[in-house]
């Protein structure tokens, strides 16, 4: 192939030695191309930010180009991005083969197929320093709409690289494919039901009489037919039954795969998120009937919605899950601990369609290891030693049709670690001490504070679970990260506060933004609750609410009948040192008295004293 690409590069009259077109579009044509591919850029930027996560600092970019080979967005490490200048790798310059010669991307366009130029396999000797890695991506009619790409220098090639950019294109044209078709019958298939949730399965559309509307291009390759030949078919002709029969399947309680034979005579197993999405819609707006006031009486408080507060870091996350909700992609949520992490799951599952159906947290470093399996995974009667008679139906099997949330995903063991990938394979669950599998229907969102990457470096974590569970990677960043803080207190206020009005001294605020946050919202939320408490008539929270160990981390003695805190303090040492002053004076002189009064440490007291005479 590259053979060819270079005889087609030399036919174009390209010298090898040709400097790089540094001839880009303007601002004005650049916007204008964004817009006319404004589907596919909405589409990829999420999977590019999630693919650009996969391979941050290794010296490499990401790309997306149109289907004429014009870059319309890029990722990147900032120093390969300087690199990258020298050689025009930047929005709105084109990199067909008739433009650059051979390169993955112009290649990849020429030849519709995933495409690998490494070193001075490039035409233009200029580009012989990068390793590019570039795939097509199809529209619904099965023509290349653009290319994701990713590249180099030619030292850090990594060969899983083209795997993910596979794969990453693929997720970007199911996306494509699934919103084209909102509201068609959508069914997804596999010979192997562990396939099925997978980029494997083939996703089929299909109007509500059980006309063929069009299929993905794994759909394609299963049904052995080319997509013009499947023009003429219907449900019933393809997988030999009525479409009235998957209807009748999905009003279930709870339904399981659906086995089918394709027109060939292969069995697959199939499942329709749409059809269980369009049930569960019928019966809230059913409840809805039933309860008209029932929205306004009790706000959603755990929505994305809710949880957007203005730090952009967190609404660049919710901007990413917004667009997978619903999608049947997997949720990993990474951050240290104490940063809402379960709070963020639970808001995904409430807005999503799911919604009506359960939401089951499990802690995985909570529970015992000895009894991690058997609270995952469930067990008959009699099991075990002190099993609980009837059994216990387990969490996993309680998220049927729901969101199963797994917290510390890193804490659980490796021998449940495979059971697990096992279950969200073949959507089968087999509790301990029986021999039935049970079908299970949930979505999956997993959180950790751990490096699960490094983990899998030293064998802690199994990289075909870490890669079946980081569909989407979202990142929680820590409390003194955030510039929404004022907003965030307020929430956690509004929320302890139980309709009384709340509110915070200068001082007291100060200190908050001064704060590292150590323990996050878990550490804010406890002391606000504990600072509502203490507070006095005037529901001000004042530096005599707040908990002794806080204010000595913060390094801030006071004297709650001395100190106006009302006033804007221009210095908080100076403040210290008037209510320490003022104790010792009215204790003559008596340090452990004048501690007990201020509530802090006799050391605290010594060490301002001592602090004030060195200055």
């Amino acid at each position: 192939m590259i053979e060819q690409a270079h005889e087609r590069s030399a036919a174009y009259g390209l010298p090898r030695t040709a400097t790089p077109d540094y001839d880009p579009l303007g601002k004005t044509d650049l916007k204008t191309l964004l817009e006319q591919n404004r589907v596919l850029h909405q589409h990829a930027l999420p999977v590019m930010e999630n693919l650009y996560e996969q391979i941050i600092n290794t010296h490499n970019m990401v790309i997306l180009t149109d289907v004429n080979g014009l870059i319309i967005h890029t990722l990147g490490d900032a120093d390969f991005l300087e690199k990258a200048d020298r050689v025009a790798l930047s929005p709105g310059v084109v990199w067909s083969e008739r433009s650059k010669g051979t390169n993955a991307i112009g290649t990849a366009i020429a030849e519709k197929t995933p495409t690998i130029v490494h070193a001075d396999q490039h035409y233009l000797e200029a580009n012989n320093f990068l390793t590019c890695s570039a795939a097509p991506i199809f529209d619904v009619m099965g023509n290349v709409i653009g290319v994701l790409d990713v590249t180099g220098d030619q030292h850090n090639f990594h060969k899983h690289t083209m795997a993910l950019v596979r794969m990453s294109a693929q997720m970007i044209e199911n996306q494509l494919f699934a919103s084209s078709f909102q509201d068609a019958i959508k069914l997804s298939f596999h010979s192997r039901p562990e396939f099925l949730g997978t980029l494997m399965e083939g996703i089929a559309c299909f109007d509500n009489d059980g006309r063929f509307l069009s299929a993905s291009r794994s759909g394609l390759f299963q049904l052995g037919l080319p997509l013009s030949a499947l023009q003429t078919h219907t449900f019933s002709s393809l997988f030999g039954l009525p479409v009235s029969a998957l209807h009748e399947h999905y009003r279930t309680a709870t339904p399981g795969l659906l086995t089918l034979c394709l027109h060939n005579g292969v069995r697959v197993y199939a499942k329709s998120q749409s059809l269980k999405r369009q049930s569960t819609g019928a019966r809230h707006v059913l409840d809805n009937a039933r309860e008209p006031q029932a929205a306004e009486v009790k706000p959603k408080l755990s929505s994305l919605h809710y949880l957007d507060t203005g730090d952009q870091q967190l609404a660049r996350a919710i901007d990413k899950l917004k667009r997978v909700i619903g999608r049947d992609i997997s949720i990993l949520v990474t951050g240290e601990t104490g940063t809402g992490k379960e709070l963020l799951a639970q808001a995904v599952h409430n807005d999503s369609p799911r919604k009506s159906s359960p939401f089951v947290a499990v802690n995985c470093a909570s529970i015992p290891e000895t009894l991690i399996e058997s609270e995952l995974f469930g067990y008959e009667d009699g099991a075990f030693t002190g099993a609980r008679k009837k059994g216990n139906i387990g969490k996993i099997l309680q998220a049927n049709g729901g969101t199963l949330f797994l917290d510390e995903i890193g804490d659980m063991p490796l021998n449940l670690q495979a059971r697990l990938l096992r279950v969200l394979q073949e959507r089968m669950v087999t509790p301990l001490g029986s021999s039935k599998s049970i079908p299970v229907n949930l979505a999956l969102i997993c959180a950790t504070n751990r490096n699960l990457r490094e983990m899998i470096g030293k064998g802690e974590f199994r990289d075909d679970l870490y890669y079946r569970l980081n569909g989407l990677v979202v990142r929680l960043p820590p409390l003194r990260e955030r510039t929404d803080l004022d907003v965030v207190i307020a929430k956690v206020l509004a929320t302890e506060s139980e309709g009384r009005q709340y509110k915070i001294a200068p001082a007291v605020m100060q200190l908050f933004h001064a704060h590292g946050w150590p323990g996050n919202f878990r550490q804010l939320t406890n002391l606000l609750r504990t600072a509502i408490v203490m507070t006095d008539a005037d529901m001000e929270i004042r530096l005599e609410h707040l908990p002794e160990d806080f204010l000595e981390d913060m390094d801030v003695a006071f004297k709650p009948t001395t100190i106006a805190l009302s006033q804007t303090p221009a210095s908080l040492d100076a403040l210290e040192m008037d209510a320490i002053q003022q104790a010792l004076q009215q204790h003559q002189g008596n340090v452990t008295a004048a501690a007990k009064a201020l509530g802090v440490s006799r050391n605290t007291i010594y060490r301002k004293l001592s602090a004030l005479k060195s200055d």
